[in-house]
């Protein structure tokens, strides 16, 4: 019998994922075969599973700590947002389609059986399936046709730990208040609860942890300090950006502005570890910085929006400034998109504006088609004659006169665009910065000294550390018993 357990928050951001894929590396560190699974999540940082498709890139993460390939199953439905209201839905690594909020409510039953038999996938193949719950079960409001979080663990009959956030306020509340609303058949289905998140000297909680079985009668399985080390992992989606400072300072600056619908922005990982590297987000309303050495625009879910949206910010202006004065410019995906002349879209792929005008930094034009590239790809940085591995996730087709500078050969075909002067550049590959001797060589351009190490190393030690936490902090045996 495979065992499994599901980790529901009290809310969003709570540390789901990084609990997930902590006690993922554990298992696994023990000779346990894990599987992790999300059954819906919310987020344009989407990765490539090794059999094709789109995941969200939590659950590639945790599929590292795992030590297994990444698989659509562990992702069966991934809700990609396009605008305020609206998502593209992919169900198993394939897009299913475009939904509106109201629209999507409908649609969820439906999907169901996909979320279950992508679970009964992974419980052929595991000891134990690990799953992450999506936002919180205290949104009763949505529980009709839930597939996130009770509405999955009711129809698996799955048990469930509930986590609380202890950092942001309010965690006893919102544990026992979450307890409170709770239908009896969803209730019955929590084992017990712990704490994420916690500093300073944990026996002063002792009180409340008993505050909160004798209101719920649920079994604490532990206090979790707060995790340093997560720091150095991926973040799940855009909200983490909501959060992250603008550097140490000293360094050089790179400046990334922050788009409506960002993608992927983990691209900015390993520079944002370099000792030397000031990385800087760049938020609505605000300049970019003067005196930076580079621009990042990272990539979008939808071009065109946020191109719109970038010229209302005066960030083109700023950009136009940036490349006067010898500065670097580099555009992911989306951003490379942006740097060409126009963006056109006359299917509506994105959304109902046909044409942006671009940033003009590059001689190349853009436009939509309903095709997606998904795909794992070794490539080589001409220029430099390095070999990087990353990976493709976008629509449009890209062609100008600057594509006769092409930055990268991926599989044999030219890929993106160099200017003349070679200060800006633009590429669809992401991941293009987790490559070390092509990091270094691009970092030595603005001056940075750089050992180009392997920032997959700094993932895996900092999974490893986290899994140590989770051993001596966490009754792991308690929580082996809850998953039956």
């Amino acid at each position: 019998m495979t065992r499994t357990i599901m980790f529901q928050g009290t809310g969003s951001d709570v540390g789901k994922t990084v609990l997930v894929a902590g006690l993922c590396r554990l298992f696994a560190n023990r000779g346990m075969a894990v599987r992790p699974f999300k059954p819906q999540n919310m987020s344009n940082n989407a990765a490539v599973a090794d059999d094709g498709g789109e995941i969200g890139r939590a659950q590639w993460l945790q599929a590292l700590a795992c030590r297994t390939p990444p698989s659509v199953h562990m992702n069966p439905v991934l809700l990609k947002p396009q605008s305020d209201h609206g998502s593209q839905i992919v169900v198993q690594g394939r897009v299913h389609g475009e939904a509106k909020g109201r629209d999507y409510q409908r649609l969820k039953p439906e999907l169901l059986g996909s979320v279950l038999d992508s679970y009964e996938v992974l419980r052929g193949q595991a000891d134990i399936v690990l799953v992450e719950g999506a936002g919180s079960p205290a949104e009763i409001n949505l529980r009709a046709g839930d597939i996130a979080n009770m509405g999955f663990a009711t129809a698996a009959n799955v048990p469930v730990v509930l986590v609380g956030d202890i950092d942001r306020g309010g965690v006893i509340a919102s544990l026992v208040g979450t307890h409170a609303i709770l239908t009896e058949q969803d209730r019955a289905m929590i084992r017990g609860f712990l704490i994420n998140k916690f500093r300073g000297d944990v026996t002063l909680f002792d009180d409340g942890l008993a505050a909160i079985t004798d209101h719920t009668g649920w079994r604490s399985f532990g206090v979790l300090p707060w995790l340093k080390d997560a720091a150095r992992l991926p973040a799940e989606d855009s909200v983490a950006l909501e959060r992250m400072t603008r550097g140490a300072g000293g360094g050089v600056t790179i400046a990334v502005p922050v788009l409506d619908r960002v993608a992927n922005f983990d691209d900015l990982d390993p520079l944002a570890g370099e000792p030397g590297v000031d990385v800087v987000f760049v938020r609505s309303g605000e300049r970019l910085p003067a005196g930076a050495a580079a621009v990042i625009i990272p990539g979008s879910k939808s071009t065109i929006s946020d191109l719109i949206r970038f010229r209302e910010n005066g960030w083109d202006r700023d950009i136009a400034a940036h490349v006067a004065r010898g500065g670097h410019l580099v555009g992911i995906c989306g951003g490379y998109q942006m740097l060409g002349r126009v963006v056109r879209d006359p299917l509506g792929v994105e959304g109902a504006t046909p044409e942006a005008e671009g940033l003009g930094l590059l001689d190349v034009e853009t436009e939509m088609a309903p095709e997606k590239r998904v795909e794992n790809v070794r490539a080589i940085a001409p220029a430099l004659g390095v070999e990087l591995t990353g990976y493709e996730i976008h629509l449009g087709i890209t062609a100008g006169a600057d594509c006769a500078r092409p930055a990268l050969v991926i599989a044999g075909r030219p890929d993106g665009a160099v200017s003349g002067d070679g200060r800006v550049f633009g590429t669809y590959l992401h991941g293009l910065f987790d490559n070390g001797a092509f990091r270094a060589a691009w970092l030595e351009s603005l001056g940075v000294s750089s050992a180009g190490g392997d920032h997959r190393g700094t993932v895996e030690a900092a999974l490893d550390a986290i899994a140590i936490e989770m051993e001596r902090h966490l009754d792991v045996e308690a929580l082996l018993a809850a998953a039956g």
